[in-house]
């Protein structure tokens, strides 16, 4: 068994773009991304009805790579919103593939991940695993109370880079994960942190009660929030627009591109630098809260995401941080890997794959 060499599809549909790579066990052979101009999307009522779009789009980069299909073992597709599940595998089932169809949590596009990774593993006979879902919720309870008993607090981050770093950093330092405490922070267009206690993530800071980040203003003033959403000013949709996607960077500097803040800060700018040195303050002390979980025992903690690339912003965040843990910096996202990695471990008997049970 160990002499084989599995062929695995790894697919990340987002809101714009539909990203694929095909690895053979631990090695790229190919990635591709295919964007979605605002026209093209346009004629689509839902995610859903994208599917035989973006099947397409994803079989025609195979064959201009000259991938025969025939040769796959797996197919692996970015969990949607589903209820929530454990971390890992889940094999793609006809009662996943109907739920994310018929009555997913929401409009997603992550929902076309497991759905068009079925639709091309199922003529091949081959199976299909989601990874490390979107909904993946290992909090314990007494990190669900909000303080208002109407709003309960949810796991939601990016579950699926923050393990695979995890994992990485564990393998580099000759550990265990299962025997560690790690904190992590993925910085991109959202900014997420959590604390990864052995092996299970017990708590996080989601995107919208943590740092602001390029795109969200993340954890704001409660009362002063309220009297903004009945000024007038705002209707529900426009709200929630301005928490998310007229947030963070983009309402202080008119821009979600931290290389443009990072510009603008080196011909002089200062309030662009205080901005971002205010969004790496906020990460920082985010990390700082999550530690206390753990009683502060922290083994290492991990920077990751887009903006993990910026010596600037990182030098920021380390310098804050340090006294906590050794940090580790592992830029990008990594997410097409990390599925291909997580659905490998499957095959090769090193993980189980959980079963999707359909709620009532």
């Amino acid at each position: 068994m160990g002499e084989n060499k599995y062929q695995i599809l790894s697919i990340n549909p987002g809101s714009t773009s539909t990203k694929l790579a095909v690895y053979q066990d631990e090695t790229e052979l190919f990635h591709r991304t295919v964007e979605h101009n605002a026209a093209e999307l346009a004629e689509y009522k839902s995610m859903v009805d994208q599917l035989e779009m973006r099947k397409a789009a994803i079989m025609e980069c195979l064959q201009q790579e000259n991938f025969q299909i025939a040769g796959l073992s797996a197919v692996a597709g970015r969990g949607g919103k589903l209820p929530p599940l454990k971390r890992g595998a889940y094999r793609i089932t006809k009662a996943m593939v109907d739920f994310l169809t018929y009555r997913p949590i929401d409009d997603h596009a992550s929902n076309l991940g497991a759905i068009i990774a079925d639709s091309i593993a199922a003529p091949l006979k081959i199976p299909a695993f989601i990874y490390d879902a979107v909904v993946v919720d290992e909090l314990e309870d007494v990190a669900r109370l909000s303080g208002v008993p109407e709003l309960t607090r949810r796991a939601s981050c990016h579950v699926l880079n923050m393990r695979a770093v995890s994992l990485k950093v564990a393998q580099k330092l000759g550990k265990s994960l299962a025997d560690m405490n790690i904190v992590v922070a993925h910085m991109g267009g959202g900014i997420t942190a959590s604390v990864i206690n052995s092996g299970k993530m017990i708590d996080v800071l989601t995107d919208e009660e943590g740092p602001f980040s390029p795109e969200r203003a993340g954890r704001v003033p409660c009362r002063q929030l309220v009297n903004l959403c009945f000024s007038g000013t705002y209707d529900q949709k426009a709200a929630v627009r301005r928490m998310r996607g007229n947030g963070g960077l983009v309402a202080y500097l008119g821009t979600n591109n931290a290389l443009e803040v990072e510009a603008k800060i080196k011909a002089g700018n200062k309030f662009a630098e205080s901005v971002y040195y205010a969004m790496a303050y906020q990460v920082a002390k985010g990390i700082g809260e999550l530690a206390t979980v753990v009683n502060g025992k922290v083994d290492v903690i991990i920077l990751t995401g887009a903006i993990a690339n910026s010596q600037l912003f990182t030098s920021w965040v380390i310098d804050k941080v340090k006294y906590i843990a050794p940090v580790e910096i592992v830029p990008g996202e990594n997410e097409l890997e990390a599925l291909a990695f997580g659905v490998l471990r499957v095959l090769k008997g090193e993980e189980e794959a959980h079963e999707f049970v359909a709620p009532e």
